[in-house]
């Protein structure tokens, strides 16, 4: 498995991290002898002193001493009580996130402290002028770079989002704890909020009870954003601005944003029904208000900043104008105030919006989550579940801010109401029955909006004029625009969440980035004009950084969707048109219909069509994109692509969709088509990649299409996954790797850009890896300035949960794809390696699918042998373990399917069938060609090097002791297969890489991994314990929970999980 610390893993001081990990250990030790008492300290000491000593042992050579104190823990083991079992589990998982946590604190320690970073912009922009790339294309080739990082919600993550919390506070407190300045007193203040913090974790359940929906999941990378990457984005951005400025005399230009943020959380469907159009489209709309929200924030804070009055002409003319407007519109608020339609108004409002006796609980203490007789509409989709109140929209019920300056002030009436993160609450409201209809409801909002003109007018007797008050400055007048037409925005996503009637005008809220840039960039200007450059380059510049980065929705989201869905939605139509079976004519017949209904101008689907569930739910997606539009969605996935007429199949429904939705809103879509990317993930379908692609190009309507809506650009997702759960780690390597070469040259031969999107995992059997290792080894040309790539599960909080840890993996992604593009990989260098490839994936391939797929005893091995029928208690994903209800094993996702693995040490997926095709090939004379392959070509190197990490962290004594405890008699022989398989692997690629000992090249990983096997090594034996007394006893709850600590610590001590 890949360790989140590969790509850094060096950037650690051992010294002070062993000084952490024993000072957190010991408070732990002292919360555990607190609320379990020193008999239970004893059992953990014994425990962990075995395991240690049998660890000693086992890097001393001494196996046979080894195995026997394991055999003494297992013993001891399978002896203890539940509860007991409970609380060892408890506590040795929490010795491992501690673990994790100390790690984690001082590679950002190390990065911090270190002058000059490997892989940072400092040092590969030196590299790169040093090696004769003349500045200017340096500059050029970079302000053109663009990488996408894709978050998604694959279920990986393990721990709950409240242990992440705890577990960040523990990583602040360590980081204070360094400081030098820190008095006595200080110190032992900083212990005592350890000791705190870590009470917290052991009083709180790790067990997640309920599975997330797809908002939560939502949520969850929406959080990502506000806690780490809203800060380290502009730093990230500082950090490339001036390193280009020292090697080029030019900075970034604040407009460039190298890296963008995508998101499949709340749009991938694939194999999901709990991901609906309703969904997709609450959670793009969230995304925007958490956006907007914290634009306010920050311009709140900008206005404090800029409170000078020189600026630019320009600039001046603006605030002038802003203020005439305003002054102008409060004075046609006062002259209309006093008409008897809005006296009589008022009074209808009051007798609507007060009711007429006080609910029973109203003697109840405001903070109480108290019932009343009034009901409430819950927002749709809203991240927390609060009540708000409903018929009075929240934002006419809040008081109207103008966030005028008062000398020197501010006065702010508008609070941010964040649906994120505020507590719940219940508030007596109107209710929203079925005696209200859409026109009572407009009436009432109106009403309300001349409630809030009264209001707003009164407070402003109390404040002096605009042009009364001295000293107005115009950056303040231009920010307070910005902020009421921020909040205008925000306000009118909380009515569209509602469902409620909207009727702004355009230009009272901001639709696009763009509009919110314009200001922001004149603000810029001005200051720059004025001699204010360090004012200039300070918060103004991050925000500009910002919206250039994250526009109005943070993460643009993608929708994906399983081809076969979409030939069933055209099954439905084209037998309801009297045409046939769509998904029964070869692919010519598809092409000619589908090209021929792509170049009409009508809608091809009737609206009166009559459709099945799943059929509807398909076309109401590719609504919701049209109403969504560009602006809010990203690109449109098609899982399991296999033929160009999956692509065109999209492309129309697309285009009906949005033919249909134009016609309704008499006005165009928003935004232009998505762009549909064909996802290849089986082997057959990588191999068929490239015919795909060029049979696509050769259409003239799809290659004009390219062109005109997506700037010559044709996007193609390869997916690491179910490739390698397909055909086994290295043959889906290999064909991956040819894939990418023939989409890139079918591309070319069409004059066509292409940007490839790595649907890559954690773990490495499902495409994981360090990420500069993984771009420096892609085929040449294939990463030519543009690189698309996903973050899953618990990568996401591993890479980018803290903002310095993120802004190091920004700029390692950064320098990654620059290198790449400017000095490509090197090709093989023989064609003879080609062949060598080949044979080996050959066998490769065969070894793994005769284990996997050919051998009929494989299956029940497999369920008895990991605990992959008992993960579904986990609840940490809202989609299910299998695309369909067969246990077969080409229907089980490749998570659980590399999840399980891991559990048991295994880790079975990432190496089986290596062994075979290297052994192969060393027999067949190839074995200085596979030293010279190594030494010479990045992509074999690479391969070679993930699989020696992997066996680095796979475990035969623990394997075995799954095997010989839990698995029948009958079958223990294709355990005993599988582990000669993998000591053959081990021996072969130490063979090809020249190494003594596995992560000889990774010394610093080595000794990481070793640290944690003694609190590792006990929790596996206590899960094949539990899993043993669980399968006898299949619903003691008890049981189940003791399983699931396990599962989270083994998790925790191997990195990663699937």
């Amino acid at each position: 498995m890949t360790d989140t610390t590969d790509d850094i893993a060096e950037e650690i001081s051992f010294q002070s991290f062993e000084d952490d990990c024993r000072l957190l250990r010991s408070l732990l030790n002292d919360v555990l002898h607190r609320e379990l008492g020193p008999q239970f300290m004893d059992t953990v000491e014994r425990k962990r002193i075995l395991a240690q000593s049998a660890v000693n042992m086992r890097i001393a050579g001494m196996e046979d001493t080894a195995e026997l104190l394991e055999k003494q823990l297992a013993k001891d083991i399978s002896k203890i009580g539940l509860e007991e079992a409970l609380s060892l589990a408890r506590a040795f998982s929490h010795y491992l996130n501690l673990m994790g946590i100390a790690e984690t604190h001082h590679r950002v320690r190390k990065t911090r402290h270190t002058a000059h970073l490997s892989k940072s912009c400092e040092d590969i922009f030196d590299k790169l002028i040093q090696s004769g790339v003349p500045p200017q294309q340096l500059y050029d080739t970079l302000c053109q770079q663009e990488v996408g990082i894709v978050l998604t919600a694959h279920p990986t993550q393990i721990n709950r989002r409240t242990l992440q919390y705890k577990h960040k506070r523990i990583a602040h407190l360590l980081e204070y704890n360094v400081q030098p300045d820190l008095s006595h007193e200080d110190r032992e203040m900083v212990i005592d909020d350890l000791v705190r913090e870590i009470t917290s974790l052991w009083e709180t359940d790790e067990v997640r009870r309920h599975r997330p929906t797809p908002v939560d999941e939502a949520r969850a990378g929406v959080h990502i954003v506000e806690q780490s990457l809203w800060k380290a984005v502009p730093h990230y951005l500082r950090r490339v601005s001036t390193s280009l400025k020292k090697h080029t005399g030019k900075p970034l230009p604040l407009t460039c944003a190298p890296i963008k943020f995508g998101s499949w959380m709340g749009g991938d469907r694939d194999g999901n029904p709990n991901v609906t159009a309703k969904v997709t489209r609450d959670v793009a709309l969230l995304s925007q208000w958490m956006a907007t929200d914290l634009y306010i924030r920050e311009v709140d804070s900008l206005r404090f900043e800029l409170s000078m009055n020189r600026c630019s002409d320009r600039l001046a003319t603006l605030a002038d104008e802003i203020l005439l407007q305003e002054a102008s519109t409060e004075n046609r608020k006062n002259e209309n105030w006093d008409d008897p339609v809005n006296k009589n108004h008022a009074k209808y409002l009051q007798t609507l919006a007060l009711p007429t006796q006080l609910p029973p609980v109203a003697d109840l203490p405001s903070y109480k989550d108290a019932e009343t007789q009034y009901s409430t509409v819950e927002l749709p989709g809203n991240l927390s579940r609060q009540q708000r109140t409903a018929s009075a929209p929240s934002h006419l019920n809040s008081t109207q801010s103008s966030s005028r300056e008062v000398d020197g002030g501010t006065i702010s009436g508008e609070g941010s109401s964040n649906p994120l993160s505020r507590q719940p609450t219940k508030t007596p409201c109107l209710t929203k029955g079925a005696s209200f209809t859409p026109s009572h409801l407009l009436a009432q909002r109106k009403l309300f909006a001349e409630r809030e003109t009264g209001r707003s007018s009164f407070r402003k007797l109390l404040e002096p004029s605009l042009h009364q008050r001295p000293g107005i400055t115009p950056y303040r007048v231009i920010l307070g625009n910005i902020k009421d037409k921020l909040i205008k925005t925000r306000r009118r996503l909380e009515l569209l969440l509602d469902d409620l009637p909207c009727e702004y005008d355009p230009t009272e809220y901001y639709g696009t980035a763009e509009e919110l840039l314009q200001p922001l960039l004149l603000c810029h200007e001005s200051l720059l004009s004025c001699g204010s450059e360090i004012l200039a380059d300070g918060q103004l510049a991050d925000l500009i950084r910002r919206v250039s980065t994250f526009g109005l929705i943070l993460m643009k989201l993608d929708l994906r969707q399983e081809s076969s869905r979409h030939a069933e939605t055209l099954d439905a139509v084209t037998k309801y048109l009297d045409m046939g079976v769509f998904s029964e004519w070869d692919e010519e017949k598809k092409l000619e219909f589908l090209t021929r209904e792509l170049k009409g101008k009508r809608p091809l689907i009737p609206p009166s069509i009559e459709v099945a569930p799943d059929v509807k739910e398909v076309l109401d997606t590719f609504r919701a994109a049209a109403e969504l539009g560009t602006d809010s969605l990203g690109a449109y996935v098609i899982s399991m692509a296999s033929n160009a007429s999956d692509v065109l199949a999209v492309e129309l429904l697309q285009k009906d969709a949005r033919l249909s939705v134009s016609g309704e809103l008499g006005k165009p879509c928003p935004g232009g088509t998505l762009r549909v990317v064909p996802l290849f993930e089986r082997a057959k379908d990588l191999r068929e990649a490239g015919s795909v692609i060029r049979k696509l190009l050769s259409i003239d309507w799809y290659r004009e299409h390219i062109i005109k809506n997506h700037n010559g650009i044709q996007e193609v997702m390869v997916g690491y996954s179910d490739s390698g759960k397909d055909a086994g780690r290295f043959t889906a390597a290999w064909e991956l790797y040819k894939a990418q070469e023939d989409v890139v040259a079918a591309c070319k031969e069409y004059g066509i850009r292409v940007t490839l999107f790595h649907g890559r995992g954690g773990s490495i059997g499902r495409g994981g890896g360090p990420t500069y290792l993984a771009i420096q080894s892609q085929p040449p040309g294939s990463v030519m300035g543009t690189l698309r790539s996903t973050e899953q599960g618990e990568m996401v909080q591993a890479k980018f949960g803290q903002p310095q840890i993120a802004v190091r993996q920004m700029e390692i992604y950064t320098t990654a794809v620059l290198l790449a593009t400017m000095r490509p990989p090197k090709p093989p260098r023989e064609t003879k390696w080609r062949t060598v490839m080949e044979d080996i994936s050959d066998i490769s391939c065969h070894c793994y699918r005769s284990f996997v797929y050919d051998n009929p005893d494989f299956l029940p091995y497999f369920h008895e042998a990991t605990p992959q029928a008992e993960l579904g208690f986990l609840n940490i994903g809202s989609r299910p373990a299998r695309r369909k209800t067969s246990d077969a094993i080409a229907h089980l996702r490749a998570i659980p399917w590399v999840f399980a693995w891991t559990q048991t040490r295994f880790v079975l997926p990432s190496w089986l069938g290596v062994g075979a095709g290297l052994k192969h090939a060393c027999t067949q004379g190839y074995k200085q060609d596979l030293q010279a392959m190594y030494k010479e070509w990045p992509f074999f190197q690479s391969t070679i090097d993930l699989i020696e990490m992997v066996l680095a962290k796979a475990d035969i004594p623990i394997a075995k002791h799954y095997d010989e405890v839990l698995v029948s008699e009958s079958r223990r022989g294709i355990g005993v297969e599988l582990r000669k398989e993998l000591m053959m692997t081990e021996e072969h690629v130490l063979v090809v890489s020249g190494h003594e000992k596995l992560s000889e090249n990774n010394k610093s990983l080595r000794r990481l991994i070793e640290s944690r096997l003694p609190y590792l090594n006990t929790i596996n034996m206590l899960q094949v314990e539990i899993l043993r007394r669980l399968r006898q006893d299949e619903d003691n709850k008890k049981l189940r929970d003791v399983l699931l600590v396990t599962i989270n610590g083994i998790a925790a001590g191997m990195r990663n999980t699937g």
